[in-house]
């Protein structure tokens, strides 16, 4: 069995740990910016729907928004690469 010169380093961990997050950084962003579309959008269209009584036509018109809204910034994001 060969035996492995490289030592385990902390330093060179942590570096590569944050080069990884560095490099995911876009692509975390794009994927908040999906959720977090779909929870407020839909969730203003769920209060409308509570304020007007027009249920459920405000909630699936703000999932849909969100939704749109997402793909948007996921998509702008795969171009920009």
């Amino acid at each position: 069995m060969a035996k492995h010169n490289r030592r385990f380093s902390y330093a060179r961990a942590a570096e590569e740990l944050q080069a990884n997050a560095s490099r995911a950084g876009e692509a975390a962003s794009a994927s908040y910016t999906l959720v977090g579309g779909i929870i407020l959008l839909g969730g203003i269209g769920y209060a409308v729907d509570k304020w007007l009584g027009s249920a459920p036509w405000g909630l699936l018109t703000g999932l849909f928004l969100g939704i749109v809204v997402g793909f948007y910034g996921l998509v702008k994001m795969a171009w920009r690469r």
